[in-house]
């Protein structure tokens, strides 16, 4: 075994681990704190009780979808840096996530969730999603070519016409949907439908599967795309593929749970400085770090000012925020030192 294959593996044992600890840890506390032994216990013979009713259909079903859209979202964010060279590429930077929010505003505002049942909220954000897609890709494309510093650009400025939308909306919406607005916005994994959660699993490792097909070529793609191909690589296949990868795993993200910021963003570039830019163990270790990463996040969010609950997104982006300031601060106090 290489020395290279053997820290890559310890690497994945270790993140596993913390992975199950941060799952063990969501599950124990809360509201109602519940030891470990107390919830194996409950596995075999506490059915029917409140204390299996907190473990199994509200931590759980949290836990997760966390899993999901953690890894989710940090697959797409290590696909997107990696097509775009920049490490200050997200997920949400290419107007997504702009577009899932104003599908489900205009669902809020039209009252079409009353109409159409609780999947129509989902629905109609992933719905967005997919316009948005469609509408960045066709400005983007010429000759048969997708021009990377366009995609960018133009999803920007598509992200911010959708905010601007979405702001127009909450100004003249009705105050009890403009609650339901604001808190969709800032994201929760609060879902009980088990459908949804199931959805979000298969995508986020049917994502993580597919990624590992291109994770040769996403190294390639960190040499420039000339490079790329003069290595035998199909540069603008690969770019529409990937283009199309990380969208549907960001759409299916944000339609489910909401924004939910810097997952994508942080969690990639964090873990980079750790196990390197080689994408064959990237790709793996940001999924996990993703899904660790959210978890983590969402126990803070029901606990910290318990019993109230604070929108998921609102401690990812003072965690996420404040640990992507402390790593940049120190790159540059090593830059300087040399």
């Amino acid at each position: 075994m290489s020395k290279k294959l053997f820290r890559w593996i310890i690497w994945i044992l270790f993140l596993g681990g913390i992975l199950l600890s941060v799952c063990i840890l969501s599950l124990c506390i809360g509201a109602a704190g519940i030891p470990f032994k107390k919830v194996i216990s409950l596995i075999f013979e506490g059915k029917g009780t409140t204390e299996y009713s907190i473990i199994f259909d509200i931590r759980l079903p949290r836990i997760i979808l966390g899993f999901a859209i953690g890894g989710g979202l940090s697959i797409a964010g290590v696909i997107l840096q990696g097509m775009f060279r920049n490490p200050l590429v997200e997920p949400y930077t290419l107007g997504i996530s702009g577009g899932a929010a104003l599908g489900v505003c205009l669902n809020i505002v039209l009252r079409l969730n009353h109409i159409l049942g609780i999947f129509s909220l989902p629905l109609f954000g992933f719905l967005g999603a997919i316009l948005i897609i469609l509408l960045v890709y066709s400005l983007s494309i010429k000759r048969g070519i997708l021009r990377i510093q366009g995609l960018l650009l133009t999803g920007v400025m598509i992200s911010f016409i959708s905010s601007s939308l979405i702001m127009l909306i909450m100004a003249v919406s009705r105050v009890e949907d403009l609650h339901g607005i604001i808190f969709w916005i800032m994201g929760s994994l609060e879902e009980p439908n088990w459908f949804l959660i199931k959805l979000a699993v298969f995508v986020s490792i049917f994502g993580l599967i597919i990624s590992y097909f291109f994770c040769l070529d996403l190294n390639a793609f960190s040499l420039g795309e000339e490079e790329a191909l003069h290595l035998g690589i199909n540069v603008e296949k690969t770019k529409r593929l990937l283009f199309i990868l990380a969208s549907l795993l960001t759409g299916c993200s944000v339609s489910i749970s909401g924004i939910i910021g810097f997952v994508g963003l942080v969690v990639p570039h964090f873990v980079r400085m750790f196990v390197g830019g080689d994408h064959r163990i990237l790709l793996i270790s940001s999924f996990l770090s993703g899904a660790i990463f959210l978890i983590f996040c969402d126990t803070l969010a029901r606990t910290v000012i318990s019993p109230l609950e604070l929108p998921v997104g609102v401690i990812t982006g003072i965690l996420g925020g404040s640990l992507f300031v402390y790593t940049l601060s120190k790159k540059q106090v090593v830059l300087g030192g040399k």
